[in-house]
């Protein structure tokens, strides 16, 4: 049944914002929604997994915002992807999950001002569509891959089908079936 999981079209690369390094043992692709209450719900989860397996993962975080669903969540992708553009994409992932209920364009850019981010910058990649490109490219890429809900794991390249808690996840990553 593996063999008919969607497997991941692109690997885990330099234009991901990754935790860990690249060509680690085990690699972990999460498509998240910052509005999502299921995304928001597994950014422990994958922190954990980071501190337990340490150099053996490399995590990527992609955008995939469902703005029918969560009518910021594409304004949120987009500012999270301005503050990688300064290096700041972590910080800004963390926060904005943590500020999930206001996520007005005021208040992201409360969040860019406080990381802190070069404003001008900031407001010059999400003006000039920078970030909105990069967001469009993660969501092309998940369609490619056959996503179609938050979040949506790959794990060593097949998507993970089963709870998103701490072992289930764990478990996955270490099985020699998925590597």
């Amino acid at each position: 049944m593996a063999d008919l999981l969607p497997e991941l079209v692109l690997p885990i690369e330099d234009r991901d914002h990754v935790l860990g390094p690249l060509g680690a043992r085990y690699n972990l692709v999460e498509y998240g929604d910052y509005e999502s209450p299921h995304c928001r719900s597994v950014v422990g989860v994958v922190r954990e997994l980071v501190r337990e397996l340490g150099d053996d993962l490399c995590f990527a975080f992609r955008n995939y915002p469902q703005p029918k669903l969560h009518p910021r969540s594409q304004a949120a992708a987009e500012a999270a992807e301005a503050a990688g553009m300064q290096g700041k994409f972590w910080l800004m992932h963390d926060r904005v999950f943590d500020h999930q209920g206001s996520l007005s364009d005021r208040e992201l850019r409360e969040i860019a001002r406080s990381l802190p981010v070069e404003m001008a910058d900031f407001e010059r990649d999400l003006a000039l569509g920078e970030a909105a490109r990069r967001v469009a490219e993660d969501v092309e890429f998940a369609n490619e891959d056959g996503v179609g809900d938050t979040p949506s794991f790959f794990v060593n390249g097949t998507l993970h089908v089963g709870q998103y808690e701490f072992l289930p996840l764990l478990k996955a990553l270490q099985s020699p079936a998925k590597r």
